[in-house]
């Protein structure tokens, strides 16, 4: 990249010729530029060459450590197949498990069920606590069996003095 960088700008600062697209550009450093570039090109290219060995490398051990496992996983699922009193036996425990686990469920639901009970029965006392108050309230402002409430208009209290 540092190469070709150095080429554009040599290319971009050299000599337009009138009338064309072409430009002059100094010789002796695009000989150098050349020169340089024959000798970074092998160098690139063994590096590249090193860097896919490598790779290969590593696949080849990837593809050797996948087929080991593999193999070693298709040994013990042949020893668990074999064993078909360990498959029963999970297969009991896990019913038991999921027997305990509905259990378990339905006590939970019941006590959401009370607790939810609980709470609006509750509920229902306040209620019916602010409710009576309310209607103490109405009584005694005489508002019942049609009368109009009294608004601030109808009632003209004196002015409290402002201290000062």
């Amino acid at each position: 990249m540092f190469f070709v960088e150095r080429l554009e700008g040599m290319l971009a600062n050299g000599k337009k010729l009138p009338l064309t697209s072409s430009v002059v550009v100094d010789q002796a450093a695009a000989l150098e530029l050349i020169d340089e570039l024959r000798h970074a090109i092998p160098e690139e290219v063994q590096s590249a060459r090193r860097v896919n060995a490598e790779g290969e490398r590593i696949l080849e051990r990837a593809n050797q450590e996948a087929e080991r496992i593999i193999a070693r996983a298709q040994d013990q699922a042949a020893y668990l197949i074999d064993e078909q009193g360990l498959t029963e036996a999970a297969e009991a425990e896990s019913r038991r498990i999921i027997d305990e686990a509905d259990e378990d469920g339905a006590a939970t639901r019941r006590g959401a069920d009370d607790y939810a009970a609980d709470v609006l029965l509750r509920l229902e006392g306040e209620v019916s606590r602010v409710l009576g108050q309310i209607e103490r309230g109405i009584e005694a402002l005489g508002v019942r069996g049609g009368a109009a409430p009294a608004t601030a208009e109808d009632e003209e209290e004196p002015a409290e003095p402002v201290a000062g």
